[in-house]
């Protein structure tokens, strides 16, 4: 899947606006799931405004703002943490009326928010349910966090609307909004008034900006936080929230013993493959089978036993021990060497023997004998003994030939002697 700016995956939508979508997203660069909201066609001033949302680094744990953003050809996207148990409308929807406790909790939480919203000098500009995000608690205490600064207004700073546009939502706007007055954090209390009335009623605000007023220990608080005139309301979120737990002092704190009680649950659609809740799932990657790898097979041919040197037959002469010796040496070598193909190692063994015995000790053919019974392991044949004999009888026929050609050099030496 590529990747948006090719920081962000976007996985699926999970909700839409007036200034774009809301993705569930994968964020490469933190290497968890974020929700990537997505401006969609835009002009100059929605595009700045955009930029502006995602330029607030309001770190609080009641406040959602932008961590990240990226843009690519003409759309943009920015980064905000992933909340998974739906909005406080969602929750409304599912269960209708709160009970008072439960919606005590909640306004103190938000209150806590819009203080630090405050403090950095925002105003937020539309305070409503589906802008309020709870985390997944179950029967638990809910956790609240304020999102969505699209239309947020900063203090003291030039306007990019004429007074003529009404940013946020019907029913939710203070008095005067509707008349075009620049950002005042007080706006944003009389939201907060609306939103607890809706919260105990499960009936939404008129467009008209007057909110039923429930009866009850928080009517007082939703009477003074949707007072017509600004003056009128607390100066601020952490006066509201002061006035909040003076109303509440006296109410019970739990909510879990009551007929229905609330549930905060998971409200995204299961990931869709290949993802997990850990992130995306690496590609299988194939399990190892058996090698049809080919063994090679070294044919060995076992030597046979060689045959043993022939014994010497009749009385031996004056040059036995010496013939013992050649047979020794001979047989040795022609049982242990190897050789290259079409060499016949014992027989040029005997074959030196030989010389040595032709030029003057006569015993060497049996030597001969010996080497001629060697194997030539390259082609896995045997030398014959018959080749052995003939080889032997050469060898006598050499040495007779140097006899007599030593005793005709002796004679001939005598004769000249003698004249």
């Amino acid at each position: 899947m590529e990747a948006f700016a090719g920081r962000f995956q976007l996985i699926d939508l999970i909700g839409t606006g007036g200034m774009g979508s809301v993705w569930r997203a994968w964020d490469l660069r933190r290497s968890t799931y974020v929700a990537a909201k997505v401006l969609g066609q835009h002009d100059a001033a929605t595009l700045l405004r955009f930029v502006r949302e995602q330029s607030l680094r309001i770190e609080h744990r009641h406040v959602i703002a932008p961590h990240g953003w990226a843009a690519d050809d003409d759309k943009v996207v920015f980064a905000m943490d992933l909340v998974r148990g739906g909005s406080v409308a969602t929750l409304l929807g599912d269960h209708g009326p709160l009970p008072t406790a439960y919606v005590a909790i909640m306004l103190d939480q938000l209150l806590h928010g819009l203080s630090a919203v405050h403090a950095a000098r925002v105003v937020h500009r539309d305070v409503k349910p589906a802008n309020l995000l709870l985390d997944v608690t179950g029967t638990g205490r809910p956790h609240l966090r304020l999102s969505d600064f699209g239309v947020a207004g900063l203090l003291d700073e030039p306007r990019m609307t004429h007074r003529s546009m009404i940013l946020g939502t019907p029913g939710y706007l203070a008095p005067e909004q509707l008349t075009g007055a620049d950002p005042d954090p007080r706006q944003d209390l009389y939201a907060v008034g609306a939103v607890a009335a809706e919260l105990l009623t499960g009936e939404r605000p008129a467009p008209d900006g007057n909110p039923r007023e429930p009866v009850g220990p928080l009517s007082d608080f939703i009477r003074h936080l949707t007072a017509p005139d600004p003056s009128d309301r607390p100066t601020s979120a952490a006066a509201a929230a002061q006035l909040l737990a003076t109303a509440t002092a006296n109410e019970p704190t739990s909510w879990a013993n009551g007929p229905d009680t609330p549930e905060v649950f998971e409200q995204l659609p299961p990931l869709p493959s290949p993802w997990t809740p850990t992130g995306p799932q690496p590609p299988a990657t194939p399990s190892p089978g058996p090698t049809n790898t080919p063994t090679t097979h070294q044919t060995r041919t076992n030597s046979p036993a060689l045959p043993s040197p022939p014994a010497p037959t009749g009385q031996p002469g004056p040059g036995a021990p010496f013939a013992a010796g050649a047979e020794a040496g001979a047989g040795a070598a022609g049982a242990g060497v190897r050789a290259s193909p079409g060499r016949v190692p014992g027989a040029g063994v005997g074959e030196a023997a030989a010389g040595v015995a032709g030029a003057g000790i006569g015993v060497g053919a049996a030597g001969v004998g010996a080497g001629g019974g060697g194997r030539d392991v390259g082609r896995g044949e045997l030398v014959g003994g018959g080749v052995s004999q003939g080889r032997g009888s050469w060898a006598w026929w050499v040495a007779g030939v140097c006899w007599v050609g030593a005793v005709g050099l002796l004679g001939s030496a005598i004769w000249l002697l003698i004249r």
